[in-house]
């Protein structure tokens, strides 16, 4: 079949409609006050990485002079730029909507926004002793006129520009950065038992004079602008620096990257934009976007609790996993048979049980983990280094590139080299993506393997927000591939063979391929033939044609997208028998999944790795097979529960407008109803 711009949807344009999906959840009034608040802040978070990352390198692709219809299915450069700045547009104005209805709402709850110019009395001595104490001190002010270069300014920074005018009608501009040491969100003392919060930005504007007090101003005015940077890292070729600094330089030269989106506060006067864009080098070429009195409402991800748990998500009480116990040993128990953890549902302390103990047991002779991103507070990392104390070989392969993770990567690095653990940086050329651990323990004068593998990353944080599933396994074939893996990065220009599971960039499209091609046989011959696939994204041509491929074959697919989805479901002779849905909920959805019907003996696997050009062909990933029969019914009773999801799960088609799935069938929302079947489990 040949490629025609018709038969895909644009990667960044399937991106920022997932990001209006993010936004519904923010309008949706079925969600807690204060969750649509922290929506809102998750929706304006993925617009700033989106510019940082996406769009700065479709602007790289337009400076080159390059058209990048290829990589930007058959979309020109410079129009996709002018297409994605439309659409943010229309997204930001639909957010301070949705933003004005929280509000209003937050009111009727008596949680009360006030402006400098809503202050009262009886708040004044507070807010000014609290810009005294906290404020001031922590005030980044910068002065500017003609003659001074303008220094720059940080990405993703708030700043307020100050305009104050004198009684000869001279005027004077400056700039405030908004402290992000400071909790944006001022929490007032209370009233008559009502709630006041002052977001920092007005708490400054009601200050103004006592920053400016030196000026002797007629009047003076603050408004909201923020710049985004490119996000990409640029390497040097100092020969003499270690991978680890040169890493470092980049993240630090990240903060003067090229400008590639400017947002300011539409009601500020032409004079003092035209002013601070020529100050800041901001041209027409930038994305330039009019918002609200307010940016970085990304902080909004952070809004306080004050106490309203009636305006919050219930927490849930992570499940333990049916037996697997955490208080005896889980090499004794896995030994026996594999083991699915299902996190957020279940608790993430059994990946910390599995370390902990590798580390005190005397048998235990190896660890070999992969690292992605930790926690800030790394209940892992400090059992890794725990192992090394107690003389066990200890080897972490740590991915210095993991995007905005760098510097806190690098950190844990430097901390592990430093008590004796062995580092591998990966491979040249490939981010190692891979989740997986695997211990060597001494049984009967033989070593005996144990590890886990897993869909999301060894962080105790995420781990509460993110479904992913962890198997935990003693399975010798399995693990002996895995051990594999280590050998390829440690010996990268080897290409290793593996019998059980499917590893990136060497056997991924292959292996994906014959599963797929089993289906279409099968269809063919009039034999069961399906395809279940839950991904966090898919973009990648050359797997969307192989589905299409099986579509036209007559194998049914069922897809559960998270995020980018650049394959069109539902047209005729092309893509018919495929339904795609996406769920956006309380919890991010991260698992990948991979279900093949195979004449009604099901193949099941969980991956590392989404269906994107860089997962299968510029990443070390690694997907497993499951083997457990119990596991494999587990994971497929999970696919289905999503699948019938009638209440969070959307439409994904080819017109990107994001409607609900809605059905005669009975109410199933799929994240409450996966606790409840969990919960089930632990009583039968």
């Amino acid at each position: 079949m040949t490629k025609d711009k018709n038969s895909y949807i644009n990667r960044e344009v399937s991106w920022l409609q997932f990001n209006a999906r993010v936004l519904q959840e923010a309008e949706d009034e079925s969600v807690p006050l204060i969750e649509r608040l922290r929506f809102l802040g998750i929706f304006s978070n993925n617009l700033d990485e989106f510019f940082k990352v996406r769009y700065a390198t479709i602007k790289r692709i337009d400076e080159a002079g390059k058209t990048g219809r290829s990589e930007l299915g058959g979309i020109k450069a410079s129009e996709l730029l002018e297409i994605i700045t439309q659409i943010v547009i229309k997204q930001q104005s639909e957010s301070l909507k949705v933003l004005a209805k929280i509000q209003e709402k937050l009111e009727l709850e008596n949680i009360h926004f006030i402006k400098e110019d809503q202050i009262d009395e009886s708040q004044h001595s507070f807010i000014k002793n609290y810009f005294i104490q906290q404020v001031s001190p922590a005030l980044v002010t910068i002065i500017l006129n003609d003659l001074v270069k303008l220094p720059t300014l940080k990405d993703s920074a708030a700043y307020l520009a100050v305009k104050m005018i004198f009684p000869n009608k001279d005027k004077q501009y400056a700039l405030i950065e908004i402290p992000k040491t400071i909790d944006r969100f001022v929490v007032l003392p209370k009233k008559e038992n009502a709630d006041y919060i002052i977001i920092l930005d007005d708490l400054l504007r009601y200050c103004l004079n006592d920053i400016f007090n030196i000026f002797e101003y007629e009047s003076v005015t603050a408004h909201m602008i923020k710049i985004t940077r490119d996000g990409e890292l640029d390497f040097e070729s100092d020969l003499s620096k270690s991978f680890i600094e040169k890493i470092s330089d980049s993240v630090k030269h990240r903060q003067i990257g090229e400008p590639v989106r400017f947002v300011y506060d539409k009601t500020i006067d032409e004079e003092t934009l035209q002013f601070l864009m020529s100050k800041m080098g901001i041209d027409s070429n930038d994305s330039v976007i009019p918002g609200g009195r307010y940016h970085n409402r990304r902080d909004y991800m952070d809004f306080p609790s004050l106490g309203r748990t009636d305006l919050l998500y219930d927490k849930i009480k992570p499940l333990p996993v049916k037996g697997l116990s955490l208080e005896t040993s889980i090499f004794q128990t896995i030994a026996k048979k594999d083991y699915l953890l299902y996190t957020p549902y279940q608790t993430f302390s059994y990946v910390v049980k599995f370390l902990r103990e590798a580390a005190l047991d005397p048998k235990v002779k190896t660890i070999k983990i992969t690292i992605y991103r930790l926690a800030e507070i790394s209940h892992v990392a400090s059992s890794l280094i725990n192992a090394a104390k107690n003389g066990k070989k200890v080897t972490v392969s740590i991915e210095l590139q993991a995007r905005f993770d760098e510097q806190a990567n690098i950190d844990y690095a430097e901390q592990m080299e430093s008590e004796g653990i062995n580092l591998l940086f990966g491979v040249k050329g490939l981010k190692v993506h891979s989740k997986m651990c695997i211990i060597e323990r001494e049984e009967n004068k033989k070593l005996k393997r144990y590890g886990f593998i897993s869909t999301g990353n060894f962080n105790e944080s995420t781990a509460k927000l993110y479904t992913d599933f962890t198997l935990f396994t003693a399975d010798q074939k399995i693990l002996k591939d895995i051990n594999i893996v280590f050998d390829f990065f440690q010996v990268n220009y080897r290409i290793f063979k593996y019998k059980h599971i499917i590893t990136s960039p060497h056997y991924s499209k292959t292996k994906f391929f014959k599963l797929i091609d089993t289906e279409i046989e099968n269809a063919k011959l009039g034999k069961p033939a399906y395809i279940k696939l839950k991904l966090n994204s898919i973009s990648s041509y050359m797997m969307i044609d192989k589905l299409y491929e099986a579509s036209r074959a007559g194998v049914k697919i069922q897809m559960i997208v998270r995020g980018i989805c650049c394959l069109v479901p539902g047209i005729k002779d092309m893509s018919e028998n495929i339904e795609v849905i996406s769920i956006i909920d309380k919890f991010l959805e991260h698992t990948r999944l991979l279900i093949f019907c195979n004449n009604d003996d099901p193949k099941v696997f969980i991956s590392s790795a989404d269906w994107m050009t860089r997962n299968i062909e510029n990443r070390v990933e690694v997907t497993c097979p499951i083997y457990d029969q119990d596991i494999k019914n587990e994971l497929m009773d999970n696919f289905e529960i999503c699948w019938n999801d009638n209440v969070k799960a959307r439409i994904l088609n080819s017109t990107q407008d994001n409607p609900y799935v809605k059905n005669n069938h009975p109410k199933m929302r799929a994240q409450f109803a996966t606790y409840d079947y969990y919960l089930k489990k632990l009583q039968e």
